[in-house]
C-alpha cells in the first residue's frame, strides 16, 4: 500500500549562497596553504651533542636568506642544573622563538641566560625575545658601542633580505656587560670563562671557554669550511691575538662561528693562516708603495678558494686589511 506521506523536495541552494560557500571554502584553503607554506619556509634549527650537556646548532655556510631567516651562523647550548645557557640569540625575534622551540626539544629547562659572543646581527638581534622570557643576557662591554651604532643598520639590512620575517625585532642590548679581559663565572653550577683580546670580526667578539668540558665557543673569531669576513669594524691584529689565546687554551673541540664543529688544526688552517697571509701580503704592498687596487689583485687567493664564499669575499677582505694596516 502506498504511503499518503509525500516526499519533500531537497532544499535548493541559491546562487548567492553557493557563492558564499565557495568563497568560504577558498578562504579555508588559502589559510591551510599559507600555514603549510610558512612551515615549509621555517628555518631548521637542530642542536646536536658536542659533549655532556653541551650542544651546537650548525648554520648554513651561505648568505642570509628568507629560507634561513638570517641565521647563517652557529649557536650553542649548555645545560646546567639551574637552567639552560644559550650562546647567541639569532637574527630576529621570530627566529629566536624558533631557537627556543629547538631548545625545548633538548630539555625542559628554561633558558635563563643568553651570551652574545659578538656584535654581528645573528649573535644578538634575537635578544628581545629571550629578554621577554626573563633571561639574563650577557656580552662584553667592548661591544656595547658597536651594538648601539649598528643595531638599526643590521635591522634595515635584514628587512631588505627577509621582508616580513623581521617583524617584531628590535635591537635589544644585553642586560649585563662583562668588562674584564679574562672573566670566570659559575653559571648554574657550570664554570664559564670569557676571553676578550680587543675584538676580531666585531669589537665585542669574545671566546666562551668551558674548561671542565674543554669545549670552546669561538663566535666569529673562528670560521671553518667558509671564508672569514673582514668588515668595516673588524680588527685583524687583535683577531690574531684572540686566536693565540685559543692556541693557549688548546681546546678538545671548537664550535666556530661558522662551519662544522672542529679541532685546533682546522681552525688554524681556515682562519689564522688566511689572516696571516692577507696581512703579510698587504703589508708588503704598502711598504712597496702599491695602491690598494693593485695590492688586492696581486693577492694569491688560490690556496683559499677551497673555502665556501672565498671568491666573493677575498677582495673585500684584502682591501679592508690594507686600510687597517695604513692606520696601524
Amino acid at each position: 500500500m502506498m504511503s499518503t506521506r509525500q516526499r519533500q523536495p531537497a532544499p535548493c541552494l541559491t546562487s548567492a549562497r553557493r557563492s558564499r560557500l565557495a568563497l568560504a571554502a577558498a578562504g579555508v584553503l588559502v589559510l591551510l596553504l599559507g600555514a603549510a607554506s610558512s612551515a615549509a619556509r621555517a628555518v631548521e634549527i637542530r642542536f646536536e651533542r658536542v659533549a655532556d650537556g653541551v650542544f651546537a646548532h650548525i648554520g648554513e655556510l651561505g648568505p642570509r636568506s628568507v629560507a634561513n631567516e638570517g641565521l647563517n651562523a652557529n649557536l650553542g647550548l649548555v645545560l646546567t642544573p639551574a637552567g639552560a645557557v644559550l650562546i647567541d640569540s639569532g637574527a630576529t625575534f621570530d627566529s629566536a622563538r624558533q631557537i627556543h622551540a629547538a631548545v625545548k626539544r633538548i630539555t625542559a629547562l628554561p633558558v635563563r641566560w643568553v651570551i652574545n659572543t659578538g656584535g654581528q646581527d645573528h649573535r644578538w638581534l634575537g635578544n628581545g625575545y629571550f629578554k621577554s622570557q626573563g633571561a639574563e643576557i650577557m656580552a662584553h662591554a667592548q661591544g656595547q658601542a658597536d651594538m648601539r651604532n649598528r643595531g638599526n643598520d643590521h635591522l634595515e639590512t635584514l628587512r631588505a633580505a627577509l621582508g616580513a620575517k623581521v617583524e617584531g625585532t628590535l635591537p635589544t642590548l644585553p642586560t649585563r656587560w662583562l668588562a674584564a679581559a679574562d672573566e670566570g663565572l659559575e653559571i648554574g653550577g657550570v664554570v664559564f670563562e670569557f676571553r676578550h683580546r680587543g675584538g676580531a670580526h666585531t669589537p665585542g667578539d669574545m671566546l666562551v671557554w668551558l674548561p671542565q668540558q674543554r669545549v670552546l665557543f669561538s663566535g666569529d673569531v673562528v670560521y671553518v669550511d667558509r671564508m672569514l669576513g673582514v668588515i668595516a669594524v673588524s680588527q685583524t691584529q687583535p683577531w690574531l691575538a684572540t686566536f693565540a689565546e685559543i692556541e693557549r687554551l688548546a681546546p678538545a673541540r671548537i664550535v666556530p662561528g661558522h662551519g662544522r664543529v672542529t679541532d685546533l688544526a682546522t681552525a688554524q688552517a681556515d682562519t689564522r693562516e688566511v689572516l696571516l697571509a692577507l696581512r703579510a701580503h698587504m703589508k708588503k704592498a704598502l711598504d712597496e708603495g702599491q695602491d690598494i687596487g693593485a695590492a688586492v689583485k696581486s693577492f694569491a687567493a688560490q690556496p683559499y678558494l677551497r673555502l665556501a664564499n672565498a671568491a666573493e669575499l677575498v677582495p673585500g677582505n684584502a682591501s679592508r686589511i690594507y686600510l687597517e694596516l695604513e692606520r696601524e
